[in-house]
């Protein structure tokens, strides 16, 4: 049986995960329109072995060994010590790759990858030790599983992935803050004395750690951030469905206003930013269509 790989099948994937990646330097790369140098975010290179990208491979090594140490119980403070490590240098993998002109592909899928195997590895590793409430790693991993479905559901109406909100941005530190506080058992602090629930440390009198607030206050963004690319998703399925373009920035910034709540003047106002930002985009939709279309029979083909 010839198990070999289609090469073509193998560059059709390829070309859709960048796609999907970082449309903007896919297609600048694709049609040659980039004169940013190589190595840089708007021109990635394929490199694999490149100093980011081992950091990157190094932190998820270091998550899977915090995570086998400390649910096995083996070594606490060797497996703490690994996971702050990893938390410590999630930014650097980023910004050796800038300050070395070693921006990759590679580097750009992994990153996002590796936010979310760090902090699912804290969540579980805390979840079995019965140092956080189930519904917390519930909610936690179920959140991300519904908002990654939901983004491969508008693959279907657009290619453009949606901007990341500052609230998205936010969940992600306090919850981070919170795991790592909760981890190493520190900063300790009284609870409100309001109600005893064995699910929601903290609200009753006894001592919690810090750690947990910071999570609760995460979870509370993270609500915010899943409501947000809700309605962006939606209003950009009925665009695409409607013929309008959805696959430039000014989409993404229709999305954007569509999504806040509407009050009074400010409804109006906002509804006639968006009817301009829609007019100077309806002039450049049919290219963009066309250069959909063709990519798509590229990847096809």
């Amino acid at each position: 049986m010839d198990t070999s790989v289609d090469p073509q099948a193998k560059q059709k994937k390829t070309h859709v995960i960048k796609r999907r990646v970082d449309p903007d330097a896919y297609h600048a790369q694709k049609h040659g329109t980039t004169d940013a140098p190589v190595g840089t975010p708007d021109n990635p290179s394929n490199a694999i072995f490149t100093i980011a990208n081992v950091i990157t491979f190094c932190r998820f090594a270091l998550t899977i060994l915090f995570l086998y140490f400390y649910i096995n119980d083996r070594n606490r403070v060797l497996a703490l010590s690994l996971y702050t490590i990893a938390a410590v240098t999630d930014f650097l993998d980023g910004t050796v790759a800038r300050a070395t002109q070693s921006v990759s592909w590679l580097g750009k899928i992994m990153d996002p990858v590796m936010d979310r195997v760090l902090l699912f590895t804290g969540v579980l590793g805390l979840m079995f030790n019965g140092e956080l409430p189930i519904w917390v790693a519930v909610f936690v991993i179920g959140r991300d599983a519904y908002l990654a479905g939901g983004a491969m559901r508008l693959q279907k109406y657009r290619h453009r992935p949606i901007d990341v909100v500052y609230v998205g941005k936010a969940a992600t530190a306090l919850l981070m803050s919170g795991f790592c506080c909760l981890l190493i058992g520190w900063p300790t602090t009284p609870g409100l004395g309001l109600f005893e629930i064995d699910w929601l440390p903290g609200f009753g009198a006894g001592t919690v750690g810090f750690g947990i607030w910071l999570v609760y206050a995460g979870i509370v963004c993270s609500t915010i951030t899943a409501v947000i690319y809700t309605r962006e998703g939606f209003f950009l399925k009925h665009e695409s469905l409607a013929g309008r373009d959805v696959e430039t920035v000014d989409s993404n910034k229709r999305a954007r206003m569509a999504a806040r709540p509407k009050k009074g003047s400010s409804a109006r106002a906002e509804a006639a930013e968006a009817a301009d930002l829609a007019q100077s985009a309806a002039s450049s939709a049919s290219s963009h269509v066309s250069a959909r279309q063709a990519s798509n029979g590229e990847a096809e083909a």
